[in-house]
């Protein structure tokens, strides 16, 4: 199968073209000219540089296409950047998903979890949770938007299949992104708290094979939670600290801190005119515990979820061994 991959240079979009790759599909990937091309170096890949915001380079992508893979997205939880995340994260996704639905072409969808309703230490939240939206970041606004316009080119007739992935971690994490919290870790002497809420844990490797599962297993217009081990941050970041041997943070965060540090972060955002990570959105939002159930790809396409300090023992020696630590 000729495979279209969008957002291949990213983290999750490397690993599922290299398993791609693997089952022998043929791949084709959209590059940006300012893209890090080292994750696709040795992938003997197609790399085309369509401009995704038109009707007529898409359409043009699309041809001798037998399936989209749509990975790209830009993430920024904030109160800032709206326009930007509109424009990668919604509008793309509805000129390809229309232009897959014109050329009869199945279209995975990548989305996240937190297109959802954040769950609960007692109740994880599944497929069927939207409501209450999570904090109105642009990441969260432009995901939660961008599935609702990949639904109506569904109802239209697009063959798509939506998939939720949780918090990923493992190699070729080029970035980096998740691996950001390792190299903090193993940076910082001494870290005394760890963030107050909670998310899915999962290897990106069952990511990307849930995502191919996916193409023959899925149902269209459904969607498919692809999470893993519910854990605290403080959990999370003392597993990693194991990892790297490194001493664990100790308690995890109040939210009457995570509510002053976020707001010291809007100020210096707003001396800086630009908004940092830090900020009152990203830390409401990293208090939350975005537990979830993949009960439903478990039962549908035979999701697997493999052994969360296993993919972070990958993702540590990775890292050494390309020059991060």
């Amino acid at each position: 199968m000729r495979v279209l991959v969008t957002g291949a240079t990213g983290f999750l979009g490397n690993n599922l073209v290299r398993m791609l790759l693997v089952d022998g599909h043929e791949v084709v990937t959209t590059i940006r000219v300012t893209s890090d091309m080292r994750s696709l170096d040795g992938l003997e890949v197609e790399k085309i540089s369509p401009d995704l915001n038109s009707t007529a380079d898409v359409g043009q992508a699309l041809e001798s296409i037998d399936l989209v893979i749509h990975c790209l997205g830009f993430i920024h939880l904030g109160r800032q950047m709206f326009e930007e995340s509109r424009r990668v994260n919604v509008e793309t996704t509805r000129i390809l998903a229309a232009a897959a639905r014109r050329k009869k072409i199945r279209m995975i969808y990548v989305s996240s979890v937190d297109a959802l309703a954040a769950g609960r230490v007692d109740r994880p939240s599944d497929e069927n949770d939207l409501e209450p939206a999570k904090f109105p970041s642009a990441y969260v606004v432009s995901k939660r938007e961008a599935e609702r316009a990949f639904l109506e080119e569904v109802k239209l007739g697009l063959d798509g299949v939506i998939v939720n992935p949780g918090f990923m971690v493992g190699p070729y994490d080029w970035k980096p992104s998740s691996g950001r919290m390792m190299l903090m870790l193993w940076r910082q002497p001494i870290l005394f708290f760890a963030i107050g809420g909670g998310c899915s844990v999962v290897d990106v490797r069952d990511v990307a094979d849930g995502i191919i599962s996916a193409i023959k297993r899925g149902r269209s217009g459904e969607r498919y939670i692809l999470g893993g081990e519910n854990l605290s941050y403080l959990e999370l970041w003392r597993l990693m600290a194991k990892v790297i041997g490194k001493r664990p943070p100790r308690v995890a965060m109040p939210n009457w801190l995570a509510k002053t540090v976020g707001k010291v972060g809007d100020m210096i955002s707003f001396v800086f005119r630009k908004e940092t990570e830090i900020n009152s959105a990203s830390m409401i939002q990293g208090q939350q515990y975005h537990w979830y159930s993949s009960d439903k790809a478990r039962r549908e396409l035979e999701y697997r979820i493999t052994d969360v300090e296993d993919a972070l023992g990958d993702a540590w020696e990775w890292f050494k061994a390309n020059g991060y630590a």
